[in-house]
C-alpha cells in the first residue's frame, strides 16, 4: 500500500452556488443561473446542501471524519449584490461566522473568489467578455483580502477553462452561446488578466496568506499515432491546458501555444487580438502564485475532425451519448477498454499522474499544487441510512496512487479535496449526480456518511492508501 506524507491535506470541496441554496435570502443579489434554471424547469438550487444554515453540521462532519480544510468559495453577490457599489453586511456576517467555525471545528478554508457565479447586473453587461467587469472583479476581491483577514488561503477563480467554455462553445451555461471561438478566447484572457491583477494586488498589499488559481486540466491523448491525430490531440491541449498554464506561469503565451490557437480561430473565420499591456500584469504576477490548484476528473482521446462543430452533452447518466466534436480542433472519442462514470467520463488515474509530472516539467516556478477538486459522480442507493458506495472508493484509490506516485517522482503535491464534501447540486445533473462523502436528504436535509466517508477518515488519519 501507498503511503501520502504526514502533513499532506485531506479536504473536502464546496462552491457557494451548489451548497448554499438561501438564493434570495440575507440580502444577496440574483446571478444568471437564478433566472435560467427557473426557464429551464428542470431543477433549481434551492435548497441545494442548505449550507447557508447548515454550515456548522458540515463543519462538525469534517471534525469527525478527520478532513483538514473545507473548500468554498464566497458567492460575489452576497456581498455586492449588483457586482460593486452598496455592501450586504449580512453576507459579510455570514461568511465571518462561517469562518469563525471552521476556526472552532480546526478546519482550515481555502476560499474561491469566483465559482461561475457572476452578479446578474453583470453577466448581464457581458460578464467577462467587458473588460469593465474585470474592475469589478479585482475590487471584489480586494475587498474579500481587506474583510476576511481570518482566511489564509485565496484562490481567484474555480475553472476559468470551463466557464469560458460552457458559456460560448458548448453552451451548456448561461447564455448558452455554442461554437463561438473568438469569445472562448477572449474570455479566457481576460480571466487569466483578472487573475493576475488580483495576485499582484494581494503580494503588493502584503497580505498575509497565499493565493492561487484553481484549473480545470484534462490530459488529451492522440487517438492514434497517425500525424492528423497528434496534431489533433495537440490543438485541444493547447486551448484547454497550454493556454491556461502559460498565461499562469509565463505572463505571455509561447509562439506554439499561439500557433494553436491561431490555427483554431482561423478554421472558425475568426481572429482575437489581446491589449498588449495585459501582458504586462500577467507577467509580474507569473512568479507570484502561491499554489496551483487542479480541478481534474478524466482524460480525453483525440483524433481529427474536419466537420462542422457539433455536440451533446450528457446530462442524464445514460452511458454512451456523449459527443464532442469541434471545428478546428477535432473529435474526442469513446474508449471502450476503459472504465468510465455514468455519465461518460473516463476513469484514468494514470492521467493525473501524467498531468503533474508535465507541470514539474515544463513549468517549474508551479511551486506546489493542490487537487482541489476530483472526485466520482453516482447514483448512489441509500437503503435505511446506508450507503455502500465501494465504486467511488476504488475511484479514489486509483487517483491516490497516482498522486503518491507523482509526489515521489518529485512533484511538490500537498493535499487533495475530494468533490464534494457532501451531496451538492449539479450545474447541469441537478440532484440526480452524487459525489459527496456525505450523503444529501435534499426533502429533511439530514446528512448520513456514507461507505467512502469512513474510508476517507481512515485514509487522513493514517496517510495509508488503503
Amino acid at each position: 500500500m501507498r503511503k501520502l506524507p504526514k502533513d499532506f491535506i485531506m479536504g473536502g470541496a464546496t462552491a457557494a452556488y451548489q451548497a448554499e441554496g438561501a438564493t434570495m435570502e440575507g440580502g444577496k443579489g440574483p446571478v444568471a443561473w437564478d433566472e435560467f434554471l427557473i426557464e429551464k424547469g428542470r431543477y433549481t438550487a434551492e435548497p441545494a446542501s442548505d449550507f447557508y444554515h447548515q454550515y456548522p453540521i458540515d463543519l462538525e462532519l469534517c471534525e469527525k471524519f478527520k478532513i483538514d480544510s473545507i473548500r468554498m468559495s464566497i458567492a460575489w453577490s452576497r456581498i455586492f449584490p449588483n457586482g460593486f457599489g452598496e455592501v450586504n453586511q449580512e453576507g459579510v456576517d455570514y461568511y465571518h461566522s462561517v469562518f469563525a467555525e471552521c476556526r472552532k471545528r480546526n478546519v482550515m478554508p481555502f476560499v474561491t473568489i469566483h465559482h461561475f457565479d457572476t452578479p446578474k447586473t453583470l453577466f448581464d453587461n457581458g460578464d467577462f467578455l467587458n473588460r469593465e467587469n474585470v474592475e469589478h472583479f479585482v475590487n471584489f476581491a480586494k475587498f474579500c483580502f481587506e474583510e476576511f483577514k481570518e482566511v489564509h488561503y485565496w484562490s481567484t477563480f474555480n475553472e476559468i477553462y470551463p466557464v469560458a467554455t460552457n458559456q460560448y462553445l458548448t453552451g451548456a451555461f448561461p447564455p448558452e452561446i455554442q461554437f463561438d471561438l473568438k469569445k472562448t478566447v477572449t474570455c479566457l484572457h481576460n480571466m487569466m488578466w483578472a487573475h493576475a491583477r488580483a495576485v499582484n494586488i494581494f503580494k503588493e498589499n502584503n497580505y498575509e496568506g497565499e493565493i492561487g488559481v484553481v484549473h480545470s486540466l484534462e490530459p488529451k491523448y492522440p487517438a492514434s499515432d497517425s500525424p492528423e491525430d497528434l496534431h489533433a490531440a495537440m490543438l485541444d491541449d493547447a486551448l484547454s491546458v497550454k493556454f491556461l498554464l502559460d498565461a499562469t506561469y509565463l505572463g505571455y503565451y509561447s509562439n506554439s501555444t499561439m500557433d494553436a490557437i491561431t490555427e483554431i480561430l482561423e478554421a472558425n473565420e475568426t481572429s482575437v487580438e489581446f491589449d498588449e499591456n495585459d501582458f504586462i500584469e500577467m507577467k509580474k504576477a507569473a512568479t507570484r502564485n502561491d499554489y496551483l490548484g487542479i480541478n481534474n476528473y478524466h482524460s480525453h482521446w483525440v483524433k481529427e475532425y474536419k466537420g462542422e462543430s457539433t455536440l451533446h452533452y450528457n446530462t442524464t447518466g445514460k452511458k454512451g451519448t456523449q459527443v464532442y466534436k469541434i471545428k478546428g480542433i477535432g473529435e474526442r472519442i469513446k474508449r471502450d477498454d476503459l472504465p468510465k462514470t455514468d455519465w461518460d467520463w473516463i476513469i484514468y488515474p494514470e492521467g493525473l499522474y501524467d498531468l503533474l509530472v508535465r507541470i514539474k516539467q515544463d513549468y517549474p516556478n508551479y511551486n506546489k499544487i493542490y487537487i482541489t477538486e476530483n472526485g466520482m459522480g453516482y447514483k448512489d442507493h441509500f437503503e435505511e441510512g446506508i450507503i455502500m458506495d465501494e465504486p467511488r472508493i476504488d475511484y479514489l484509490r486509483g487517483y491516490f496512487n497516482s498522486i503518491s506516485r507523482a509526489i515521489e517522482d518529485g512533484v511538490n503535491v500537498k493535499g487533495y479535496f475530494i468533490w464534494s464534501l457532501m451531496d451538492v447540486f449539479s450545474w447541469v445533473n441537478g440532484y440526480n449526480k452524487r459525489y459527496g462523502l456525505f450523503y444529501v436528504d435534499f426533502e429533511t436535509q439530514k446528512r448520513y456518511p456514507k461507505e467512502s466517508a469512513y474510508w476517507y477518515k481512515l485514509v487522513s488519519e493514517t496517510k495509508t492508501i488503503i
